[in-house]
């Protein structure tokens, strides 16, 4: 029978995608693989690529509510006592938590358990779920450097990156060519839901305000909430700019390869993969976190030149006019960035993070004997 290994994350994109990553490659090295969520990642469930997929009871902190708090420790305590049954009938060999509070019940029953625990933070602030578990995980794993990341932990801490899916890695080669002035220039511009409301917004009145000429060059492919689509090709179309406007684009990655400039919100995740692929962006962080962990992401591809983070707030229609016509004129400055990005690229997170799961439960220390006893 094949070893289990069990991973747990958070009913959003940014922490299924690595776990995705993570699932895929302990599957090719012979693990069963099986994931805790809840019903919120649920969706996500016959597309995961799991053995099996526990749902489980959670819930987030909000406020100071008496009442709201109550409810919601005694969710977190449910889900506890359904991931230590799951982990008594499973007997996996390690918990790896990728963030989100419906990682704080498996995570914490691993612990007590007595199973090898393995977090990983995708951010440069550590989240908060991350730091009620960080004192018992057996080893915290980073995608970037992380700001508050407390001394304690320093013995523990090991620099992975952020597993990225196949469908990243199978683009992440495609060479960078930064377009002369005159040649088409193709943008790309995406950024969730609160990002696809403000770049709805302001972008076409950033484009209105370039010449003829330089809108003539463009070509955008743009992510748009439903409700903003009509208007927003309607403005690119009185605008004479070419524009593939939509919801949603299953092929990103390749987007972001073909792209010569990506506009984004500033999550982990599209950051490492920015970095893998090696892309100029304009980050523009999403002003409503807590702890500001994507203007604390975007920093990090700002100091090495890869990107140029605005906060929303300061970002005008004029101002990011201006950073266009900038960048359409200087092809060095984008060349320049594409390198930057692609050095701090690290393709390889997933076999780091595989690795370290393995060495975690003691079995990479046996593959490397047999191996070095029968070479």
């Amino acid at each position: 029978m094949k070893p289990t290994i069990m991973l747990t994350a958070g009913g959003t994109g940014g922490h299924l995608f690595p776990a995705e990553a993570l699932a895929g490659e302990l599957s090719r090295r012979g693990y069963r693989v099986e994931l805790m969520t809840d019903e919120r990642a649920d969706k996500y469930g016959s597309a995961f690529p799991a053995d099996e997929v526990h749902l489980i009871q959670s819930d987030t902190l909000r406020g100071r509510n008496p009442f709201r708090l109550m409810k919601t420790v005694l969710k977190l305590g449910l889900g506890t006592l359904q991931a230590r049954k799951i982990l008594k009938q499973k007997q996996p060999l390690a918990m790896v938590g990728f963030g989100g509070y419906p990682t704080f019940p498996p995570m914490f029953a691993a612990a007590l358990a007595g199973v090898p625990t393995i977090l990983h933070e995708a951010n440069a602030v550590m989240g908060r779920a991350n730091r009620l578990l960080a004192a018992r995980a057996t080893k915290v794993a980073v995608s970037l450097p992380v700001r508050n990341l407390p001394s304690t932990l320093a013995d523990k801490v090991v620099m992975t990156g952020n597993p990225l899916r196949d469908n990243v890695l199978a683009v992440s080669e495609t060479p960078f060519h930064a377009p002369e002035v005159g040649e088409p220039f193709h943008l790309l511009v995406f950024g969730g839901s609160q990002g696809a409301r403000f770049f709805s917004s302001i972008l076409p009145e950033a484009l209105a305000l370039l010449t003829t000429e330089e809108r003539a060059r463009l070509a955008i492919v743009q992510q748009c909430r439903s409700e903003d689509l009509a208007t927003v090709e309607q403005a690119y179309q009185k605008l004479g700019i070419a524009a593939q406007l939509e919801t949603f684009f299953k092929d990103l990655p390749q987007r972001m390869a073909s792209a010569h400039l990506v506009i984004s919100r500033a999550g982990a995740g599209t950051l490492c993969e920015l970095a893998a692929i090696g892309r100029p962006a304009i980050l523009v962080p999403y002003p409503g976190a807590v702890e500001d962990d994507q203007g604390n992401n975007a920093k990090f591809l700002e100091d090495a030149g890869a990107a140029w983070p605005v906060r929303q707030k300061e970002l005008s229609a004029d101002r990011l006019a201006d950073m266009l016509r900038d960048l359409m004129t200087t092809p060095a400055k984008l060349r320049d960035a594409a390198t930057a990005a692609k050095r701090e690229g690290r393709p390889d997170a997933v076999q780091r993070l595989a690795d370290l799961v393995e060495q975690t439960t003691g079995r990479a220390a046996h593959v490397r004997e047999y191996e070095e006893v029968t070479s």
